[in-house]
């Protein structure tokens, strides 16, 4: 259980809220090693603001201006964004001995360098895989090509967290998947600490379960 990766069907479905009450739940780490875009905040900020002490919520390793694909964003800046420099980083972070919550960027097929994608980061975390999806026009296409993807490379799926407002379509992808459902985070009436402490709470026996499998 020592990396868990929190990936999703797309951008902007509530991954960094989830990974929130993940490590919460958890009294994890929380690491989002590559963040592209910063002018209205991170999503390690983010984080941090929402979580309890319990939660270490370590630094990004690339901090990238440009709000694009992380591949995008370091050949703006003249950089190219190194797998082994992340690999190495999320060994030093292991050695704490507490499982580490690693927040992606958009979806699995995000590049991280010209030929490195966020799939092969999570393979070769061997890490415990949670997809985080919300109801919108395609999103069940989303969600079973997510899926696809994680059955054909060999990835350890946990389940799915579903985030916003329900949606009945999320039976049908937790069937068609066949991946479990872990929890569904409603829309926050307000987004805080109580917010994320309470919703830790409720995935929190669920989500240890799938976790001992």
């Amino acid at each position: 259980m020592n990396n868990i990766f929190i990936t999703g069907i797309g951008t902007g479905v509530g991954k960094t809220v989830a990974s929130a009450c993940v490590a919460e739940a958890l009294g994890a780490q929380y690491w989002k090693p590559v963040q592209a875009g910063f002018e209205d905040g991170t999503d390690t900020e983010t984080v941090r603001s929402l979580t309890s002490p319990q939660v270490t919520v370590h630094e990004e390793l690339y901090r990238l201006a440009m709000p694009a694909s992380p591949h995008l964003a370091a050949r703006a800046e003249g950089l190219v964004v190194q797998e082994d420099r992340i690999l190495e980083r999320a060994r030093q972070l292991q050695q704490e001995g507490r499982p580490l919550v690693i927040e992606g960027a958009g979806g699995l097929m995000v590049p991280l360098n010209g030929n490195y994608f966020f799939l092969d980061l999570a393979r070769a975390l061997d890490a415990r895989v949670i997809v985080v999806a919300q109801n919108y026009l395609g999103s069940i296409n989303h969600s079973l090509l997510t899926a696809m993807a994680l059955r054909s490379a060999g990835l350890n799926v946990t389940g799915w967290i579903f985030s916003g407002d329900h949606h009945t379509n999320e039976d049908d992808v937790v069937a068609w998947s066949r991946y479990p459902l872990i929890t569904r985070i409603p829309k926050a009436p307000r987004l805080d600490k109580a917010f994320v402490a309470l919703e830790a709470e409720a995935m929190r026996p669920k989500l240890l379960e799938l976790l001992a499998r």
